[in-house]
């Protein structure tokens, strides 16, 4: 498979599986969390699909275009594992959905970036919330759900918090 290729197939499962865990938490209140803001894609369409909901996007560095950035009240910049484990004063409640947008193609990267953030999840996530992330996570209680089956195994993972 081209480069091309596996992009567009890596967009595209993006895109539903954002349109179907936003469906997952019609019913669960609070904001969503946006880790790795990039160049907004992924941010941009959620604005569209949940406009009523608070996104709050956090980055290392600003990369996205002006008009796509988050307002500073909702742009979190910093290290994600330093900064997500603080944030509740300012997002306010509990999330309702965390997309992860931070893992990479290599395996060393996402098992690395995953012993950080696997811990910082629940704390950060509503009863009934949902955890998209492309690579699997250990989420102790959380129910991992099958993805629709227009996504490649493995692409990506979904998981439901406990509902209390």
């Amino acid at each position: 498979m081209s480069r091309l290729d596996s992009f567009i197939r890596r967009l595209t499962a993006q895109k539903i599986l954002i349109e179907h865990a936003v469906g997952l938490i019609a019913d669960v209140p609070g904001p969503i969390l946006e880790l790795g803001l990039g160049v907004a894609r992924t941010y941009d369409h959620m604005r569209s699909l949940a406009p009523e909901r608070e996104i709050f996007a956090f980055d290392n560095v600003i990369v996205a275009p002006i008009d796509l950035l988050p307002d500073a009240h909702h742009f979190i910049l910093g290290e994600i594992r330093e900064t997500l484990a603080f944030c509740g004063p300012r997002v306010g409640a509990k999330a309702a959905l965390m997309h992860n947008d931070i893992g990479s193609g290599d395996e060393i990267h996402n098992a690395a970036t995953r012993a950080w953030l696997a811990p910082l999840v629940p704390p950060a996530m509503a009863p009934g919330g949902v955890v998209v992330t492309s690579f699997e996570m250990d989420l102790p209680g959380y129910s991992k759900l099958p993805v629709p089956p227009e996504i490649g195994r493995n692409r990506y993972h979904i998981y439901r918090a406990p509902r209390g």
